[in-house]
């Protein structure tokens, strides 16, 4: 395995091995996980006002991609929100949003992992009662998915993409039954609670806003993307309208195919409107929920790859961060990652440690949502004096990133706070020495 050093972040041959839809596929495969395969159910006692929810999320989420873009647009460096807090605030908060970044991902990493396990029980129903095997099948997964991404940048990105189009078929099917099949006599009422308009709207928008974590992936590996500033901004905004269309899509088709008092105790909804298709349309439900759990780990376990890296590229972290192999692969950042995700696995196997794990999950959603807000700012500085319309765009997308921030609770804004200091010691201690 040759090391292969270079000091911008970018391939180091005129080849770069992710184009348009490799990073399409990063934004839509990371973003469209697990959790989408429930949510119907819970926005059921919303009754149709959750659409208000899903176009307040849906449209907030589209114009942080238009910041995303529009920040992508300006560098070819890999990182995405940490290379744009850098570039705008300095050393210190742009190491903050990338160790944030950093960990959040690899504390989800085995959470999703345990995702994949569990809607592998579908299939073999005895894994229910085996947390041996649980953790020996998701152990498996994360480390194949990880050795994948060691092979090589283009095969990582192969990968996504043909998980991030197979995740798609059922939910498209789905989202087709409900049109053909579908009964508007099937869809609950407008407010079924009775609560305040407004009240609704927060509470739904709350509760999908955790749906559309994840479209920063597209504009991290910059320096693996053949002319960036071209391909990354149209990615992210295309792949981010994707995902609002199939969120929006697939949860009326869901409410046109069970009646309301039914989604309302479904625990599979997905699967109970697919019964339409006939007798295979659960399992493919369950299948198309195992590719989706896979592909948001796989888009997971390459950005915490390349997030070390363009830290350690900036000389802000140890220099072996920054070892890449023949195929562009940071090996030595993804073995980091996935050792302590796998350690943190396997303690989510020891019930006196279940509490500690929740918590640390907790921060995880916390500090995707950082980097988001730190990155409307930074397009607010670059552009409130130049492009107006564009700081306004900023201002509306820090707006949104603080109400889903501050939608997080006190706990878990103190334990974020907790993560980030414990960033500060780290970014002193890992610095490389000035030449």
């Amino acid at each position: 395995m040759t090391d292969i050093q270079t000091p911008d972040g970018a391939a180091p041959d005129s080849t770069r091995p992710l184009g348009f839809w490799g990073c399409w596929s990063l934004t839509v495969g990371v973003m469209i996980g697990s959790g989408i395969f429930l949510l119907p159910t819970v926005l059921a006692p919303y009754g149709l006002m959750s659409f208000g929810g899903w176009l307040v999320t849906g449209g907030s989420s589209i114009l942080l991609a238009l910041v995303l873009a529009r920040l992508a647009g300006r560098t070819t460096r890999t990182g995405g929100p940490y290379a744009y807090a850098h570039d705008a605030f300095g050393d210190l908060p742009g190491f903050l949003i990338a160790w944030g970044y950093w960990a959040s991902v690899w504390i989800a990493t085995p959470t999703i992992a345990l995702a994949f396990v569990g809607y592998l029980s579908v299939f073999f129903p005895q894994l229910s009662a085996n947390p041996a095997a649980q953790a020996a099948i998701a152990l498996a997964l994360l480390w194949t998915l990880t050795l994948i991404s060691i092979r090589g940048v283009r095969e990582a990105g192969l990968v996504q993409l043909a998980m991030t189009i197979l995740k798609l078929i059922p939910l498209i099917l789905v989202i087709i039954a409900g049109l053909i099949a579908g009964s508007p006599d099937n869809l609950p009422e407008l407010n079924p609670q009775g609560g305040h308009p407004l009240a609704v709207l927060a509470t739904t928008a709350l509760l999908t806003m955790w749906a559309f974590a994840g479209m920063e992936a597209g504009v991290i590996p910059a320096g693996e993307v053949a002319n960036p500033q071209k391909t990354m901004p149209r990615a992210i905004v295309t792949g981010v309208i994707t995902v609002t269309l199939v969120y929006i899509g697939s949860t009326a088709a869901v409410m046109l195919l069970i009646p309301a008092d039914q989604l309302a105790t479904s625990t599979s909804p997905f699967s109970d409107a697919a019964r339409v298709l006939g007798s295979w349309g659960p399992p493919l439900v369950a299948f198309g929920a195992l590719v989706s759990t896979a592909g948001s780990l796989n888009g997971n376990i390459f950005t915490s790859g390349q997030m070390p890296l363009a830290v350690a590229l900036d000389r802000l972290a140890p220099k072996f961060l920054a070892v890449r192999n023949k195929g562009h692969a940071p090996y030595w950042s993804l073995l980091l990652a996935t050792s302590v995700s796998s350690v943190l696995l396997l303690l989510n196997f020891s019930r006196g440690l279940v509490g500690a794990f929740t918590f640390l999950l907790m921060m995880s959603t916390l500090t995707t949502l950082i980097p988001l807000l730190v990155s409307a700012l930074a397009e607010f500085k670059y552009s409130w004096r130049t492009a107006r319309g564009w700081a306004a765009v900023a201002v509306a997308g820090a707006l949104y990133s603080v109400f889903a921030i501050l939608g997080s609770g006190l706990v878990v804004l103190a334990w974020g706070a907790l993560l980030l200091a414990a960033g500060v010691p780290v970014f002193y201690l890992g610095r490389q020495r000035k030449d």
